[in-house]
């Protein structure tokens, strides 16, 4: 009973911080991922893709918010025009917030170069863990260049 016990308080904090982990490695790489998608549907078809979030999935919502969801659609309007949506990523079903650092970004389009359009630089968006504190932060850049980069905590401006 007591190699258990000992067995269970070093494993439970484990498997707890790698489903933590890995919940949040997902959450940013669905992001990531179709936003290379979207670079590459642009680059491909040779015309802009823009991501935005979204609450309903279907319309841009215009908010900083990103953990509502997002949609990736044919265009550079400010919302999808009817048979534009290419993707569609639901809500995280957990408390995690997902936001742009700037307090501003709520779409993203890019050229049929390949390149991030209406960037003031490189923008930020943080995903923090619901009630874990900074330990768990990740973070999503992305660049005029086009190309999103994941980072951790700590590293560059992700905090």
């Amino acid at each position: 009973m007591a190699i258990v016990g000992i067995l269970l308080a070093v494993g439970i904090p484990s498997f707890q911080y790698v489903t933590k982990t890995d919940r949040m490695a997902s959450e940013i790489n669905n992001l990531a991922g179709d936003m290379q998608f979207a670079r590459a549907e642009a680059i491909k078809e040779g015309q802009t893709i823009s991501v935005c979030a979204s609450v309903n999935q279907s319309t841009c919502s215009g908010s900083d918010t990103w953990n509502t969801g997002w949609i990736v659609y044919s265009g550079s309007g400010a919302q999808p025009a009817a048979g534009t949506i290419l993707r569609v990523r639901s809500p995280f079903t957990g408390g995690d917030t997902f936001q742009a650092a700037d307090g501003t970004t709520s779409a993203f389009q890019f050229n049929r170069e390949g390149f991030a359009l209406n960037l003031a630089g490189t923008v930020t968006l943080r995903l923090h863990d619901s009630g874990h504190g900074s330990a768990y932060t990740r973070c999503l850049q992305l660049t005029l260049s086009g190309v999103p980069t994941a980072i951790a905590n700590g590293v560059g401006a992700c905090s």
